[in-house]
């Protein structure tokens, strides 16, 4: 089993590619999508949507993971995560692949178990479970590749 987690945003959008086997577990790759700042805001979506479509048809995941949305306090942040969440999703759904959203509360406790846990705490985890060599830089990909572990850690998977 394949899956990509992602850490959806407009500035930037962390991605990672976990293959379990048995129960061994590999990253793949990680890494993050940052549209040009400079871009209008549709350009800055194309940008993204293109590079999760090229994710997508280079390591053919079976499984989409993604945060949910949280709760925020500035509704213009909101709107961004959402329209970037989105342009990631409708990618997903172009190349048939199934979608599982998760909250970061549950993310963090999936991985560190502490729903509270910081974003270096979910790194260093994340560098123990999947044995990396070094910690997964930046955080917008450690994250991302716990979310992908969050999913292969749902016992009804």
């Amino acid at each position: 089993m394949r899956v990509i987690g992602v850490d959806p945003g407009l500035g930037i959008t962390g991605f990672g590619i976990i293959e379990q086997q048995g129960q061994q577990l590999q990253s793949i790759c990680y890494g993050t999508v940052r549209p040009p700042t400079k871009f209008s805001l549709p350009l800055r979506l194309k940008y993204l949507f293109d590079e999760i479509m090229q994710l997508c048809q280079e390591y053919r995941p079976d499984i989409l993971s993604i945060e949910d949305t949280f709760y925020q306090k500035n509704v213009k942040a909101a709107l961004s995560l959402g329209q970037a969440r989105g342009t990631v999703l409708l990618a997903g759904a172009i190349y048939g692949i199934p979608c599982k959203e998760y909250s970061p509360r549950k993310v963090k406790n999936s991985v560190t178990g502490n729903g509270a846990a910081t974003k270096e705490q979910v790194q260093f985890m994340v560098q123990r479970i999947l044995n990396l060599p070094e910690k997964p830089t930046p955080l917008d990909a450690s994250d991302a590749l716990a979310i992908a572990l969050c999913y292969l850690n749902q016992p009804e998977w």
